[in-house]
């Protein structure tokens, strides 16, 4: 079996903040991606309770050319109006052709 090395974006964020997500993702022509509630506790206490601080989590697979224009997007358009968090790891995958 041979695994293709790509990258795993996984956006954390408030849900106020996922729709200005999706729309940076299709302006990259970004069409696969997963999303889902999540809680959690940080620096400003528990999250993910109430109706109004619901938070997500959104993964991407994706190649480096996207990745890196979808991180300078959403740092430098997102970051001071919301809280998100973005992280950026090394995956394989098998079928790389979906993912490029």
């Amino acid at each position: 079996m041979k695994l293709y090395e790509i990258k795993l974006l996984t956006i954390t964020c408030e849900v106020l903040a996922q729709k200005n997500v999706f729309d940076i993702l299709a302006r990259n022509r970004v069409s696969g991606y997963t999303f889902y509630e999540v809680e959690g506790s940080g620096s400003k206490s528990l999250h993910g309770k109430g109706i109004s601080d619901k938070n997500v989590k959104i993964e991407i697979v994706l190649g480096n050319d996207k990745l890196e224009s979808i991180v300078e997007e959403i740092t430098r358009t997102m970051f001071s109006d919301f809280a998100i968090i973005l992280c950026v790891g090394d995956a394989g995958v098998i079928r790389s052709e979906k993912f490029v």
